[in-house]
């Protein structure tokens, strides 16, 4: 980790979530536990699958609460669900 004179870390060096390669391991887990969009969208207690779809194609990432909720669902940790670069 590169840190500035003034003790600052730089932007570029600070681990980032790839919101891409995180959409695809969502997927992946849904798929594995042969859940449907809507099962999963019924457990969050969404009013619309949308947001689901935005995650899985790397358009947007859940909030906090609701990948807490996915790890639960895939039994899984966090840090399985986020690809953390």
């Amino acid at each position: 980790m590169k840190l500035f004179d003034n003790g600052g870390v730089a932007m570029g060096d600070l681990p980032h979530i790839n919101v891409d390669a995180t959409g695809k391991q969502l997927k992946r887990n849904r798929k594995e536990h042969n859940f449907s969009v809507q099962d999963i969208q019924h457990q969050i207690g969404l009013i619309s699958a949308q947001a689901i779809y935005k995650w899985e194609r790397g358009q947007a990432l859940p909030s906090l609460d609701n990948i807490v909720i996915l790890a639960k669902l895939y039994e899984v940790t966090l840090d399985d669900l986020l690809v953390i670069e």
